[in-house]
């Protein structure tokens, strides 16, 4: 699957197209669902680590400890 950069801001809609064509033609709505919920969830994690927000490794084991 071919990630695209935030700074790139491409069309979504041709990037869900780019997502599918990539599929085998046997690929039933749960896989293209579950492509496209990926690409929208990195597409929006890239955005959200250029703009700094993240969190350290601490702060991540913390967070997991409180589980």
């Amino acid at each position: 699957m071919q990630v695209v950069k935030p700074n790139d801001k491409p069309d979504a809609k041709k990037d869900a197209i780019n997502t599918i064509n990539q599929l085998p033609d046997n690929a039933d709505m749960e896989e293209i669902m579950y492509r496209l919920y990926v690409l929208d969830k990195v597409r929006k994690g890239q955005a959200a680590a250029e703009r700094g927000e993240t969190l350290t490794s601490e702060e991540v084991k913390r967070e997991i400890d409180s589980w």
